[in-house]
């Protein structure tokens, strides 16, 4: 549902005009407050309600036409040109204001005792517009809070380019999740279909309530650690239809998974891996045991396989595996300082264990029809 901060003044939504005027109400009273320490209150929110009105022009002028139209294009010679003169037309504007608007106007109803400015006051045009004390005074207020905005706004600019680059990352990394699962459950599938086993149908439904969860239910940041948890058990129980009896499986869960949320699709890449480098490379009984305890925030997931008799150069498949890198990488993204991964390969058995803190959501997730509840094989 849309609020008014959503509406739009021109181009600009209307909380991002709010808070460029919620900024400038601030800067007003910061510099009616530093006047204040010599003059009235009256009389210094009187006279920046004219000051204000050039540090506005002198930023605006800076941030969206200079900045963006010369340095950003690499236009640096006539950026640094244009800087100094708007530097200077900004501070010549100030000081007219201060000698038409706001002098008089202190020398009216302040009645100063300080001679040196009354006699200021009586100096022609171009002797008060130059004089180099007050001119540096005027220089130094004027870039003070305009290039403390500018920061402000280049800090906000890199951060969002960051996060847009991020996100694009992110979104290439999840995308390899779809054609890499799907290649391998259509592997199994493709076994099934050579031997003709009445199997292949439950494996194609299963493969299209996974890929329905998949394709247009896991766009958001967090999922349901439940719903993750039921893609586990339908991706295992469309494994188990190959395997059948030779294969040994245990799947524990420990802990409450309510109101618990964590990236899509984290953890799925370890138990295929697991199958794929773990029993379909062996012959004869194999196994596999899945663990996933949930602490308060702390969830720690662990994988253990079987590993097959293999060369050292097929021991790396583990770790070369696409969807381990992907996963690797996304943790590297989602989780930089909140996971922990290791990665055990002895000689006869492959183990992951990831810890991660979980993500804190409130709003309802996608649901997918769960099948089973927990898988125990002996």
């Amino acid at each position: 549902m849309k609020t008014w901060l959503d509406l739009k003044i021109g181009t600009w939504p209307l909380k991002r005009v709010t808070l460029h005027v919620a900024f400038w109400v601030i800067v007003y009273f910061m510099y009616t407050g530093l006047y204040a320490i010599q003059l009235t209150y009256a009389t210094s929110i009187r006279n920046n309600l004219f000051y204000i009105p050039v540090h506005m022009f002198y930023y605006y002028t800076l941030a969206y036409w200079l900045v963006p139209r010369y340095l950003f294009n690499g236009r640096y010679i006539k950026f640094e040109i244009y800087l100094i003169l708007l530097m200077i037309v900004s501070t010549l504007i100030s000081r007219l204001v201060g000698i038409y608007i706001a002098n008089p106007y202190i020398l009216q109803h302040e009645h100063p005792s300080d001679w040196g400015f009354i006699e200021e006051q009586k100096w022609p045009l171009h002797k008060q517009l130059f004089n180099l004390l007050t001119f540096v005074n005027a220089w130094k207020a004027m870039n003070m809070v305009v290039w403390f905005a500018l920061v402000l706004k280049m800090v906000k600019l890199w951060a969002e380019r960051k996060q847009a680059a991020l996100q694009a990352e992110l979104n290439a990394l999840k995308a390899q999740v779809h054609p890499h699962f799907l290649f391998n459950t259509l592997n199994n599938l493709y076994a099934l279909t050579l031997s003709n086993s009445p199997k292949s149908s439950q494996v194609v439904l299963g493969l299209s309530d996974i890929l329905r969860y998949m394709l247009y239910e896991c766009n958001t940041e967090n999922a349901s650690v439940k719903q993750e948890v039921l893609v586990l058990q339908q991706y295992i129980s469309l494994e188990k239809l190959r395997y059948e009896d030779r294969l040994d499986l245990n799947f524990t869960i420990e802990g409450d998974l309510e109101n618990k949320f964590i990236a899509p699709l984290i953890m799925l890449p370890f138990v295929e891996n697991a199958f794929k480098h773990g029993t379909s490379e062996k012959q004869g009984d194999v196994w596999i045991n899945i663990n996933l305890s949930v602490s308060g925030n702390l969830l720690k997931f662990k994988v253990s396989n079987s590993k097959p008799d293999s060369s050292p150069a097929d021991a790396q498949k583990h770790h070369g595996h696409i969807g381990l890198q992907n996963v690797k990488k996304r943790l590297e993204l989602l989780y930089p300082s909140a996971h922990q991964l290791k990665i055990f390969d002895d000689d006869d058995a492959y183990l992951i264990v990831l810890e991660l803190e979980l993500n804190p959501q409130t709003k309802p997730q996608p649901q997918l029809a769960p099948h089973e509840n927990t898988y125990a094989d002996s």
